[in-house]
């Protein structure tokens, strides 16, 4: 039996073509502020409202293990997962140093860390499925039930941020051994070779890159994902952290509330979610162009074009929070600049 995800309203096109008119008539020639002009209509469609918003903005970062690091595939050990989870709470990270700039909350979840954290410990969600994945190279990397039950976590985290009020949603990841499952994802779903889409991740060498696309063709060969079966893939070569974040775009979405994707695992849970609930690509923003190589791909096959390229590659939200400068600018465009009327300028005529 299926899990029931919750139903998608569609985009508001009333509200999307009140704020194109309002675009087309502020105080600068015809589409000259571009994709910024884009994004404001597409945000107007989806908050149902002509003069959206985003001024109170959230991270979700979800951290979890994954068992193929037995196989080699990253240049950083296991426990640099709980680590950089301390990190984040400790607010020494890169995400938070983005997150406090834009002024975005930050939410915390262990979905899947391997290792147990001290229950009081502050601002740390619990919410562990598993302590990680299976080695996937030997077999699927979750049940079905531990699937569902992340996808589900997930959701509630999104749920309970939502309920402080919030306009945008950043999603941000934490797993050593990630992008594995990342690149074994976009594979199975767009049937691209393994090699075409995956990356150096921590930055392996070229005899480890070697090895990472033979464990991710191994993975796929020993588990027979099916690619049009986005539950089966995520079990069977996904990561916990990457359900939960899908389980926060379906529940987001639901929601109106536009989804700032991060870089290739969020672009891999966006994968995800969208197989499972397809409405949610209308509520996706692609932040950036990641350097791992298997992105573009992701882009394509979701339908999303990337607002930034700044050669990044760390995750944890980082390339979204950077996203939210341009979005928010995009929204107070629409609804600051004055008219043509409003400002008694004359138009072209």
């Amino acid at each position: 039996m299926n899990m029931n995800y919750p139903t998608i309203p569609p985009l508001d096109i009333t509200a999307a073509k009140q704020a194109e008119a309002r675009q087309n008539n502020l105080t600068k020639p015809a589409k000259s502020l571009g994709r910024l002009e884009e994004v404001s209509i597409r945000l107007a469609g989806m908050k149902a409202d002509p003069f959206p918003s985003v001024s109170r903005k959230a991270v979700i970062v979800m951290a979890a293990d994954h068992g193929v690091v037995q196989e080699g595939v990253s240049a950083f050990p296991a426990e640099v997962t709980p680590q950089m989870v301390m990190n984040f709470l400790k607010g020494g990270a890169a995400i938070n140093v983005l997150a406090r700039q834009a002024e975005a909350s930050m939410t915390i979840v262990d979905i899947g860390v391997a290792s147990d954290f001290d229950p009081s410990l502050p601002g740390l969600l619990h919410c562990k499925v598993a302590h990680g994945t299976r080695n996937m190279a030997r077999g699927p990397a979750m049940t079905r039930s531990e699937a569902e039950k992340a996808l589900a976590c997930g959701m509630d985290v999104l749920a309970s941020v939502a309920e402080k009020g919030i306009d945008l949603i950043a999603t941000g990841d934490m797993g050593i051994g990630n992008t594995t499952s990342s690149s074994a994802i976009v594979a199975v779903m767009t049937g691209l070779p393994v090699a075409k889409v995956t990356g150096r991740g921590t930055g392996i060498d070229d005899a480890g890159l070697a090895n990472k696309v033979k464990i991710i063709e191994q993975a796929i060969a020993v588990n027979q994902p099916d690619p049009n079966d986005a539950l089966d893939v995520l079990c069977k070569v996904g990561g916990l952290e990457i359900a939960g974040l899908a389980g926060v775009m379906i529940a987001a979405a639901a929601r109106r509330i536009p989804v700032v994707v991060d870089g290739f695992i969020s672009t891999a849970a966006a994968m995800i979610a969208v197989g499972l609930a397809p409405d949610v690509r209308h509520y996706l923003f692609g932040s950036h162009q990641s350097v791992e190589i298997g992105h573009k791909a992701m882009h394509k096959h979701l339908g999303l074009t990337p607002l930034l390229d700044l050669n990044l590659r760390l995750g944890e939200g980082t390339g979204a929070v950077l996203a939210f400068h341009l979005i928010e600018a995009s929204a107070r465009i629409l609804r600051e600049m004055a008219s043509f009327a409003e400002a008694g300028v004359s138009d072209k005529g």
